[in-house]
């Protein structure tokens, strides 16, 4: 037994409640257990019992054994003074309190203990694995969106930091995270410090030539730095020293990947289409922030990469002939991961509630992201219907299932009801 599982126990009364006694024989009756603390102080706030007919109100404090009061030296911590029940596992010491104590060790299912030990041990890809589809969807809709407002404001609270460093400069915020975006989830990092590294003003300045915006980012991304054999890196290269000396720039410490993935995700290849993107839709990405359909955003992908990229995916290395052409996959990827989370960011940090609506409801309205997470999760017959449900998907495997952290989850509350019963 630990403490954290006695609170969760306590707190969603998973044990029998019929004829409660005390240690000192005294009829015990919850009313209410209290509102979790998660401030200094007693675990439980605003608890309501009845002890032999007199009702008392005030906190209640969880321990696994009684004598953890005494060597936590409560007694000692004005914070306790408005005690009323000391709740433990194990009553393995008499103290003289001014309040009464219960315990739980012979009130609580053994099926409770033994689904909570086998949750923790499990190697699965999510702990319940075997419990999950007994869960009505009913029961997890609210917690959906609860989820992913969760997952877009941690987003926004990053994008609130980085505004409080830039002035508040939201057209180079958005140029930032829709770099990180054409980065994917191996060099996002990386991208996203690229493109802060380049002013989004000096985009704005040569957006219509898209070699020279190539050659920023290719530069700046040190993609640059060696002897070309050919004439296009050869020529850009030259270019972005001129550019770099004429801008100051400062080259960014980062390290692109190109190891075990598809040469069509080859850095290389996603900095030309940014390149191609951002040169053609330099002067309309504010406008991102009021995208309401998918099929619109579609229409800001009508441009093509550089001719010299058809035929290589890295500088001086020729390869057979392929148009470099962005996929509905990754336009649905930087659409969620991107433009979506740039509308809720907006509306949270703002305050204006219809940006956030448009943002969760272009994520109801949008189709399902396919990746190793909801692809093991349809695996288990989940089947997502929009980004809403693989965004709450991805939030559900990485904040809950990786972390163990069944007693804060929805569906561990439910599995560890069931068993209560």
């Amino acid at each position: 037994m630990n403490e954290n599982l006695l609170q969760y126990i306590w707190q969603f009364q998973l044990f029998n409640k019929m004829n409660l006694l005390t240690t000192e024989l005294n009829n015990l009756i919850v009313i209410q257990p209290g509102n979790k603390n998660d401030n200094q102080g007693p675990d439980f706030l605003n608890g309501k019992i009845i002890i032999a007919n007199t009702t008392w109100i005030g906190s209640i404090e969880i321990h696994v054994k009684t004598s953890d009061w005494k060597l936590h030296g409560h007694s000692n911590d004005n914070n306790y003074n408005n005690v009323i029940l000391h709740v433990v596992w194990e009553h393995d010491l008499e103290l003289d309190l001014p309040f009464p104590t219960l315990e739980l060790k012979s009130l609580v299912p053994k099926l409770i203990l033994q689904k909570y030990e086998m949750l923790l041990r499990s190697k699965q890809f999510i702990p319940c694995e075997k419990n999950i589809n007994f869960i009505k969807e009913l029961q997890l809709e609210k917690w959906k969106e609860n989820l992913v407002f969760n997952r877009l404001k941690r987003k926004a609270d990053l994008i609130q930091y980085e505004l409080n460093q830039n002035k508040f400069d939201w057209i180079q915020m958005i140029w930032m995270i829709i770099a990180r975006a054409f980065g994917g989830s191996i060099n996002g990092d990386a991208f996203y410090q690229l493109a802060k590294s380049i002013p989004f003003k000096l985009i704005l300045k040569h957006q219509n030539d898209i070699s020279t915006v190539e050659a920023i980012l290719m530069g700046q991304a040190g993609l640059l730095d060696n002897e070309f054999e050919e004439v296009y890196p050869t020529q850009i290269k030259k270019e972005f020293l001129f550019l770099k000396h004429k801008y100051h720039l400062d080259k960014p410490r980062i390290k692109l990947l190109f190891l075990r993935m598809r040469p069509s995700n080859f850095p290389s290849v996603r900095l030309a289409q940014l390149s191609a993107f951002i040169a053609v839709n330099a002067t309309s990405i504010g406008s991102f922030l009021n995208l309401d359909n998918i099929n619109y955003f579609k229409d800001y992908f009508k441009m093509e990469t550089q001719s010299y990229w058809d035929d290589h995916f890295r500088f001086d290395e020729a390869s057979i002939f392929q148009k470099k052409k962005m996929g509905d996959r990754m336009i649905l990827h930087l659409l969620v991961n991107a433009i979506i989370p740039m509308q809720f960011s907006y509306g949270f940090i703002m305050k204006e509630e219809k940006y956030i609506s448009k943002a969760m409801d272009m994520l109801s309205e949008t189709k399902a992201e396919k990746n190793k997470i909801v692809d093991n999760f349809m695996q288990l017959n989940i089947i997502p219907k929009n980004a809403l449900d693989s965004q709450f998907l991805i939030e559900l495997k990485n904040e809950y299932c990786n972390l163990k952290n069944c007693l804060n989850c929805q569906i561990g509350y439910a599995i560890f009801k069931s068993e209560s019963k």
